[in-house]
Formats: C-alpha cells, sequence, structure tokens
C-alpha cells in the first residue's frame, strides 16, 4: 500500500490515445502504463499501471535518473508528446493511434506509432518493451528478425518493427540519441511499408484526421479547451466494429484508496452510452448513435426477459466478475475483471434507450435509414419499459444489497416515454403514441409520490428521506417545464445543503452503502449541478464552478476520472472516465445556452 505522502495531491499523470480500436494510457515517464489488445475488454498487453511488476513495460526513458518531463496534445488531437529533459539534452516521444480514412473506410490498425526525437544535446535513452498477455499470467518468447523483434506465445503475434538497435532494445542498453528513432507495434498483421516513410503518413493523416473532426463540431462560445478534450476522449471510447461505447479503458483504479470499491469500467453500460450519445449529439455529430442503434439491434430483445444494465463490447451477456492475483493500482486490490452489475436488475436503461434513439427520427441530419432500422427496436424498448415501470431496481449506483423503486428509474421512463411518443408521432403511429402517454403518465404519479414536503425535494426512492444527486436531472430533462420555478430552486437547495461537501463537489448520497459511508465526490453529480444551475437562471454561479471543477479536478492534460477526493486534493476511480467529459459538454452548453449574448460580448 502507499505511503499516506502519494495520497495527496493525487493525479493520474497519464495522457489517452485511441483510435476507436483499442485504448492505451502513456505516463510523463514515455511508458504505456495500460493497453489492452486486441480489444478494449481484452487482457492488457502493457498493465504496469496496476502491477509494475506482472504488467510488463514499454518505456522509452532517459539513462539519466535526474529528469524532468511535460505531457501535452497536439492541438485539437489525439496525438500525445512527452518531452524529456535531462543534463545530456532535451528530447520528445511523440505517441499515436493511426485513425483516418482509408479506401472510404476508417483505417484504425491495432498499431501502437512511436517517434522519439531529439531536440537538442546528447540525450541517452533505455527502449524497454515487455508485453504480457493473459493479465500478466503469459510471458511471451522472443525471436529476433533483421529490423524487428518478435513476441511469440500470445493470442495473435506481437512485432515491433524499428530503426533503432535491436541489441539494445533486448539487452536493454543506454545509446545515445544521435537521430530520430521509430517504433511500430503490431498485432497480427506487420507493418507492410517503409517504417520512417509509412509513419510520418500516418502521422500526418491522424492529424488531419483529428483536426478535420473537431472542425465539424459545433461549439458552445464557452470552455472551448475543455470542450474539445473532452470530445475527444468520447470520440474514442467508443468501438467502432461494433458501435458500443465503454464507460472508462482501466479496471479497478480505486474510488478512494483502501476501501475495496475497485471496478471493471471496460464495457458498454446502456445508460452512460446514452450520456455520451448526448453529448457528442450536442456537438453535431451522429455517426456514433447509428452504429450504437446498431448494437442495440444486435442484442438478442426477442429472448430476452429484460436487458443487462452492461454488456461487453460484443453484445456479449457474460461478465463473470473475477478477482486476479495483481498487485492493483498503488497496492490497492482487488483487482476485478467481469463486473457483476451486469445481473443486476436497473430499469433505468430502457427510458436512455429510447432517448439515445429518438434523434434517429427527428433529426433531419441523420440519415433516413436509421430510422427505418430501427423501428421495432422502438416498441420493443417501449415494452421492457412498460413490463417493469413499477418494479424495483438496484438504482443508477448499482447497490449490491438492496433494491427499491427508484426516482431515477422513474425519471427516466418519463423522458424515455415522451421520446417514444415524439417517435411515434413523427412516424404516425397512433398505438404507440398512446402507449407512451400512458407509460409518461404513471411515471409521473410514481415519481410524485417521492417527493418530501420536509424536505421540499425528490428523494432517492420510495419510502425514504434520503437525497440523490441524480435526481437533480429532473430540472434538465425537462420535467418541470409545467410546474412551478420553486420546484426546481428548492430541489438544488436541497441538495446543496445535504450532498455538497466543497464548493461544487457533491457526494451521491449520504446513507450507507455496500462499503460504507463514500468519501469522494462522484464528478458526474458536479455537472449534473452546475448544469441544473444554468438551466434556473443562475449562469453566472455555474461558469465559476465549472472553471472551479475542471481546473481543480483535471490532470496535466484535462483528463477527469470518476471521483475527486476534496479533502487530499486527489483525482481517484477509473480513468479517464466517460461520465465526467461528458458532464463538461453538457455544462458548457447549458451556460451558453443560458448567456444568450453575441459570441462577442462573452467574457
Amino acid at each position: 500500500m502507499s505511503s499516506h505522502s502519494d495520497l495527496v495531491n493525487h493525479r493520474y499523470h497519464q495522457g489517452l490515445i485511441g483510435n476507436c480500436a483499442y485504448l492505451a494510457l502513456v505516463d510523463q515517464n514515455t511508458n504505456i502504463s495500460w493497453m489492452c489488445w486486441p480489444r478494449f475488454d481484452s487482457s492488457f498487453i502493457f498493465g504496469s499501471l496496476i502491477d509494475k511488476d506482472r504488467g510488463g513495460e514499454f518505456s522509452l526513458k532517459p539513462h539519466s535518473a535526474e529528469f524532468t518531463s511535460q505531457q501535452s496534445y497536439l492541438k485539437n488531437t489525439n496525438i500525445l508528446r512527452t518531452r524529456i529533459e535531462t543534463k545530456e539534452g532535451v528530447y520528445e516521444v511523440t505517441d499515436f493511434a493511426p485513425r483516418f480514412t482509408l479506401f472510404e473506410r476508417y483505417h484504425k490498425p491495432l498499431m501502437l506509432f512511436r517517434k522519439v526525437k531529439k531536440i537538442s544535446g546528447r540525450p541517452r535513452i533505455v527502449a524497454k518493451c515487455h508485453p504480457r498477455g493473459k493479465y500478466g499470467e503469459t510471458v511471451p518468447g522472443i525471436m529476433m528478425g533483421s529490423n524487428h523483434i518478435r513476441y511469440e506465445g500470445l493470442e495473435q503475434p506481437v512485432r515491433l518493427t524499428t530503426n533503432a538497435s535491436l541489441t539494445y532494445i533486448l539487452e536493454e542498453q543506454p545509446f545515445t540519441l544521435d537521430h530520430d528513432i521509430y517504433f511500430v507495434l503490431s498485432w497480427g498483421i506487420p507493418l507492410e511499408g517503409p517504417l520512417e516513410t509509412t509513419f510520418e503518413d500516418f502521422f500526418t493523416r491522424t492529424e488531419s484526421y483529428w483536426r478535420k473532426w473537431i472542425e465539424h463540431c459545433h461549439l458552445p462560445q464557452v470552455f472551448q479547451q475543455e470542450v474539445i478534450r473532452s470530445a475527444l476522449a468520447l470520440k474514442i471510447h467508443q468501438y467502432e466494429d461494433t458501435g458500443a461505447i465503454i464507460a472508462s479503458c482501466t479496471t479497478s483504479l480505486p474510488e478512494i484508496p483502501g476501501e475495496g470499491r475497485n471496478w471493471d469500467y471496460r464495457f458498454c453500460w446502456l445508460r452512460d452510452t446514452y450520456y455520451t450519445l448526448s453529448a457528442l449529439n450536442s456537438l453535431g455529430h451522429f455517426e456514433e448513435m447509428e452504429k450504437y442503434a446498431s448494437f442495440i439491434e444486435n442484442i438478442d430483445l426477442e429472448s430476452l426477459v429484460s436487458l443487462q444494465p452492461c454488456y461487453r463490447i460484443d453484445g456479449s451477456a457474460e461478465l463473470t466478475e473475477e478477482i486476479l492475483n495483481l498487485d492493483g493500482y498503488m497496492g490497492n486490490k482487488p483487482v476485478r475483471i467481469g463486473n457483476q452489475a451486469a445481473l443486476q436488475i436497473q430499469h433505468d436503461a430502457y427510458g436512455q434507450i429510447l432517448m439515445a434513439l429518438f434523434k434517429l427520427y427527428t433529426d433531419e441530419r441523420v440519415n433516413a435509414k436509421s430510422g427505418i432500422r430501427s423501428h421495432r427496436l422502438v416498441e420493443k424498448t417501449l415494452t421492457y419499459l412498460e413490463k417493469y415501470i413499477t418494479t424495483p431496481d438496484n438504482g443508477v449506483w448499482e447497490f449490491r444489497g438492496k433494491q427499491a423503486q427508484h426516482s431515477y428509474a422513474m425519471m427516466f421512463n418519463w423522458a424515455g416515454a415522451a421520446a417514444a411518443r415524439s417517435v411515434a408521432r413523427k412516424i404516425g403511429n397512433t398505438g404507440l403514441e398512446e402507449r407512451a402517454q400512458a407509460a409518461m403518465k404513471q411515471s409521473a404519479e410514481l415519481l410524485e409520490q417521492t417527493y418530501s414536503k420536509n424536505k421540499k425535494a425528490y428523494t432517492q426512492a420510495l419510502n425514504t428521506e434520503h437525497l440523490d444527486a441524480s435526481i437533480l436531472q429532473l430540472i434538465t430533462i425537462g420535467y418541470f417545464h409545467d410546474k412551478p420555478p420553486a420546484l426546481a430552486h428548492d430541489l438544488i437547495a436541497a441538495i446543496e445543503k445535504e450532498l455538497m461537501i466543497s464548493p461544487g463537489f457533491l457526494v451521491r448520497y449520504r446513507h450507507e452503502d455496500d462499503f460504507g459511508l463514500q468519501r469522494s465526490a462522484f464528478l458526474v453529480c458536479s455537472f449534473w449541478y452546475i448544469e441544473a444551475l444554468a438551466a434556473t437562471g443562475q449562469e453566472q454561479k455555474a461558469a465559476e464552478l465549472l472553471k472551479h471543477v475542471t481546473g481543480t479536478a483535471a490532470n496535466h492534460v484535462g483528463l477527469l476520472a470518476e471521483d475527486f477526493d476534496v479533502e487530499t486534493n486527489s483525482q481517484w476511480g477509473n480513468f479517464p472516465q466517460t461520465y465526467s467529459h461528458v458532464g463538461v459538454i453538457n455544462c458548457a452548453f447549458a451556460i451558453d445556452k443560458a448567456n444568450k449574448k453575441p459570441s462577442f460580448l462573452v467574457e
């Protein structure tokens, strides 16, 4: 376990790269600390993030023990640069996952591209490459070719193609950097083509792809840098081959040290996906929504009693939770793979699927075929919603030890039914419209039963006085649009009083759960709160808090984790977290909408 000093001002000193086929974390010392191949939910090939001994390594560190490092992204891209300064000299490492259009399709190979460039002096570096398989159990054999190293014994051959000395790499011998060094690590099919030329070509195309993708984003007038970084991070969390969107690329980074709240987030939560698609939709991107609709359609809806809360990225249902014999991040065990949440009952998902599909029918920019293709999906999802509208579930926070009739499910049943009603009107299906209207009415009646006159707020569930930060979304999904404004203001005031632990930072709830009381703030709750402020005429306060929360809780390259411990000023939880970055985007748009000023007057 780490010392107390390691737990203060803790940040994940990592940058993220990816191409919608894989994701990788690169630490400020140039090591690939986390990378799963061939899929997001596969074993790590590099996993020193959660076990330094068994996790392998791919680093390009200086020989000198004394050095400083800086890390940043190339503007408006997912290309990362790490600058290392030593007494001997300065060098720069460029890391990226190739993504660009080729033959009218996206080219996104399972290849990691790295370049080491001397900036000044005569820096000496040590190159190490130790891939691992089966979560550290497999140490591959090594075969040296003329200009490559092949690692055998994994699911597919892994090959490192380079113009560096293979002897120096295999013997981990320091060498002087006197020319540009290139590395391409590949899974399965190796690099076919000249190394340097291919690298520079793929780099230029990838840089151009990301900048054009951002150019096609609709941006708010405020917090544009934060929105751009969040958008780029969200985009690469979609596994493009199937359309699944994962919650995070990591597993078992602790929500708070020493409490065992360590979970595997490398799967597709139907709820989280709705939030991500909503944010991407605000940015003007619809391709991800169409791919997600395809993912949902490929889940066998007809044979299921109910939908699971989460699925593997291929749509399969098996997410058996296991504990691995690994050290854990900074000694925090357990390390889990799989997730027991798949076995839970979470009825909010149906409404969120309907809300995610809504734009496929109602936005004229979306391919018309998408709506026709998903016609049956809307009807089937509404049927599920109707069936379970009064059934208790485990809730948005996935309580393992209890079920209740949660307000969160009621809220999204209401909103999802409203979305289904709009779709029904669009396609002229009167029967579907009447069913959706009835579901809206029933959901609203249930929600009203959770209102506490004592707290002047809607509570977490029926028959409880506990408040829950997730209920702030009643304001932003429009539930109060025909109700007295005091209801929304009272709800915000009640949440502030009970759940805020520091300006802008909230816990999810105050009661004990399966692991006791919470200590850390859950970042998406901050953003729900800020968005609610903007929606109720408090946009100036919302803007100040958004600046405070993002400035306080982000790491050096603007990436957010799941949790933030205000007492120790520390990031915790899986990283990066899509929930958190969705929140940034939604808040920025809400503040922008509330400002209602010409862009040249926005401060």
